[in-house]
């Protein structure tokens, strides 16, 4: 028999009934596999596990009954006697379980001493569930969410304008929409505490699952459910756009419903602290002031030694450290054995003295607690700024020779491009535009072949937009596609690097004597060839300089000759080329004049308007305004988010995940502070009790104790701020070198983003104080009597 519940459990009926329950599963799922019900079975299984399951079924019973007994159907199901076999079988099951399990008799003896007297105060106003206070949790978790989805989708479509203008940048408009909506559970759980006071995690438990976890699944079978996706999707594509920054929206959802009920958790916390006693209390100058005389995390000695151990590492500074504490006991022993031939006695209590503070337990958790929050943020900001480094030099360099927003048809190619990019010019942020049209093509030089990618530009409006003009290296020039007749022909087709000799009678022998006939077919004046700029990448590998001439094959516009179509043809002089840093488009890329490439690929005008704009992190938004401006469809304007969406969104999922991989450290740092806060609530029973027979209230106990874990908190954060910064600033002024061969950047790249960097800190104080909940809630249940009854 169970004391506490006053229950008394018969282990055979129990037993017995949930072997019966097992077999009614068993037929019932014989039932479901012959009637093929297992797809609609899916979902309603999956709604029972959060306990919505029997209230959806109730409900669709309920609206098909009238149509069950208007309709008569005469067609069998298969596995019916399973099925009621299976439900007769269950039932019973469980009936035997319920007949296992019953109250225990009442007590035969007479009523204690104490009946009648007034019940202990905590009791008698104790209640087991607050209807308003879950109410208050999940209908706050419940708005929290909604106000995140209704707000990003306001803000960036344009603040409820007709037209759509005037809406800000989806990254902006959902920083607002969270930051509203954490206020919203962090406000909804400190009512729903205040009302309870306590901190009610059944209720708050209850909420977060039946109103909470809703809309975070819905988003999340919204991305494998296509009728889900067409009812929901266009309605909440601003949601989704932000999501899928990071490759996987489903994390996104996921990360951002963990951040709401983390605000809702604090909020609850806060509640209980503030009105916990009855009466709503902010004061905290005297918990503050017991919890740093206790702890004593602000000591000079302990944070300049630990900022010691986090710049030069531990070995140095513990032996500097066990050096200076070697010499001071050395001194202070000498003292005291000084003091001995004078009074014993006070020599004595010194020695004593000196053997607490070398060997208190407390003081060198704390010592620990403080070096491992710091360790934790200086990993996270040193590790998080270098691959923001990488990332801005990726996207430097890919947005130096990419546009940042691409307008095009949806098929076809644009001969109106000139009328298109006069009302482009309209639009507030677009600051250069140029028409290109690229196809993958074929080049040959000598013995090597390249699959490539060759654009048509105009070099006039080029520069507006795209880098090449400074990524041209010295002999070339991206004028000469221009006036191909200032390109001097440097040799033909001979070896790489081969310089005239006396016997070359010019550098386009080859091209102008006929090796059969052996007679010069070279007319009068030296054949203009169209100009071409490769990548230096592409010239190494096809072996050609600035001069030499090329074959580019194309299989768009082909020709008809006598065995059918046939690719097209045609010679190039190399004019320029140019270093990006970025070997897939040195490798990859070649440069023509527009019209040529029109006239190679047999188009009518360009594929594509390319646009450069003023904020590279707004140009969704402009995109869309460019997208209004030419009336929509057949036009459309993708921004280099959606074109380089795999390989950004790839980068910030590396970051996120090795955020959170490094967050690990500060969570075991979290578990020594949870340990060193359930030490100094062991040590300090007495103080407690003492306290609270005083009058202090249970949530002024848990301020004392949460603003101990704070200070651990704060203190390592700003240790691992200060120490993070500082190695950042190290690699930039130093540097750590790189192989530009490999890495196509000379030194490590660092790059401080503010944001990320207090996103670091932040997340350190939340651990510690999350992990200095649970030890100050059971620092506040220590009763006085309890603490004093050893005294």
């Amino acid at each position: 028999m169970n004391a506490e519940r006053q229950t008394v459990y018969r282990w055979s009926f129990i037993w017995s009934g949930a072997l019966v329950a097992l077999v009614g599963a068993i037929l019932l799922g014989v039932a479901v596999t012959r009637s093929d019900a297992w797809e609609r079975l899916a979902g309603v299984l999956g709604l029972s596990a959060l306990g919505w399951g029997g209230l959806v079924q109730t409900l669709n019973a309920l609206a098909l009954m009238p149509m069950q007994s208007a309709v008569r159907s005469s067609a069998g199901v298969q596995g019916t006697q399973y099925l009621y076999a299976g439900t007769a079988v269950w039932l019973a099951g469980w009936g035997l379980i319920a007949t296992g399990i019953r109250r225990a008799p009442a007590p035969t003896e007479g009523p204690s001493p104490a009946a009648g007297a007034a019940l202990y105060p905590r009791l008698a106003q104790y209640r087991d569930f607050y209807w308003s206070t879950l109410g208050a949790y999940g209908g706050g978790i419940l708005l929290s969410e909604l106000v995140l989805i209704l707000l990003q989708t306001f803000l960036s479509s344009g603040g409820g304008s007709s037209s759509g203008e005037g809406g800000l940048a989806p990254t902006v408009a959902f920083a607002i929409s969270l930051i509203l909506a954490s206020l919203v559970a962090f406000a909804c759980g400190f009512v729903g505490a205040a009302r309870a006071r306590r901190v009610a995690m059944p209720e708050a438990t209850i909420g977060v699952i039946y109103l909470g976890l809703p809309v975070p699944i819905m988003l999340t079978l919204m991305e494998a459910i296509p009728d889900l996706q067409l009812s929901l999707g266009y309605r909440l594509r601003e949601v989704t756009y932000v999501a899928d920054m990071l490759g996987r929206p489903v994390v996104g959802y996921w990360l951002v419903f963990s951040l709401l009920v983390l605000m809702l958790v604090i909020g609850i916390n806060t509640g209980f602290i503030a009105a916990g006693s009855g009466r709503l209390d902010l004061k905290l100058g005297f918990e503050l002031f017991v919890a740093r005389r206790h702890v004593g995390v602000f000591r000079p000695s302990l944070l300049l030694g630990t900022f010691a151990v986090l710049m030069f590492g531990i070995i140095p500074p513990l032996i500097v450290y066990g050096i200076i504490r070697a010499v001071e006991a050395a001194v202070e022993r000498s003292r005291i054995r000084a003091l001995g031939m004078q009074d014993p006695l006070a020599a004595a209590s010194a020695l004593n003295r000196l053997k607490l503070r070398e060997q208190s337990p407390t003081m060198m958790m704390t010592a620990l607690s403080v070096g491992g929050v710091g360790v934790g943020v200086m990993a996270l900001i040193i590790v998080l700024s270098v691959m923001s480094g990488f990332e801005e030099d990726l996207q430097k360099k890919i947005l130096g020779a990419h546009s940042h927003v691409v307008v095009s048809k949806y098929a076809g190619h644009l001969p109106e491009y000139k009328r298109l990019m006069e009302q482009i010019a309209k639009v507030n942020g677009v600051v250069g535009q140029t028409p290109s049209i690229d196809n993958p093509v074929m080049v040959l030089a000598e013995d090597e072949v390249q699959g490539i990618v060759l654009k048509g530009i105009d070099p006039d409006t080029v520069g507006s937009v795209l880098d090449l003009r400074q990524n041209m290296l010295p002999g070339g020039n991206l004028d000469n596609l221009e006036t191909p007749e200032k390109i001097a022909p440097r040799r033909a087709f001979g070896g790489f690097g081969k310089q005239p000799s006396n016997d070359d009678k010019d550098d386009d022998t080859e091209e102008a004597e006929d090796p059969i006939i052996g007679k010069s077919t070279k007319s009068g004046e030296e054949k203009v060839l169209p100009g071409i700029v490769l990548g230096r990448e592409l010239a190494t590998i096809l072996r050609v300089v600035v001069g030499d001439r090329v074959n580019v094959i194309s299989p768009q516009g082909a020709e008809l000759g006598p065995a059918g179509l046939i690719p097209k043809s045609r010679a190039y002089r190399v004019a320029g080329i140019f270093y990006s840093g970025m070997y897939e488009y040195d490798a990859k890329f070649a440069y023509i004049l527009l019209s040529e490439a029109e006239k190679l690929f047999g188009a009518d005008g360009p594929s594509g308007i390319e646009l450069k704009v003023a904020d590279v992190d707004d140009a969704r938004r402009i995109g869309q305004a460019v997208g209004r401006e030419l009336g929509g469809y057949p036009y459309r304007a993708r921004d280099w988010g959606e074109i380089h969406r795999n390989i950004f969104s790839a980068l910030r999922l590396e970051k996120l995940v090795m955020g959170i991989i490094l967050s690990i450290i500060i969570i075991v740092a979290a578990g020594l502070i949870v340990a060193t806060v359930i030490m100094l609530v062991l040590e300090k029973r007495k103080e407690i009790a003492v306290l609270k027979a005083l009058g202090v209230s249970d949530g002024g106990i848990v301020k004392i104790f949460l603003a101990e874990g704070l200070q651990i908190g704060v203190a390592g954060g700003l240790l691992g701020l200060l120490s993070g910064l500082g190695w950042c600033y190290f690699i930039l002024r130093v540097g750590i070198k790189l192989d530009p061969s490999v890495y196509y950047i000379p030194n490590l790249p660092v790059k401080i983003e503010p944001v990320q960097t207090a996103l670091s800190v932040v997340i350190a104080v939340l651990v510690t104080y999350l992990a200095s909940i649970y030890p100050a809630l059971k620092a506040s249940s220590v009763e006085p009597v309890e603490g004093l009854k050893a005294e």
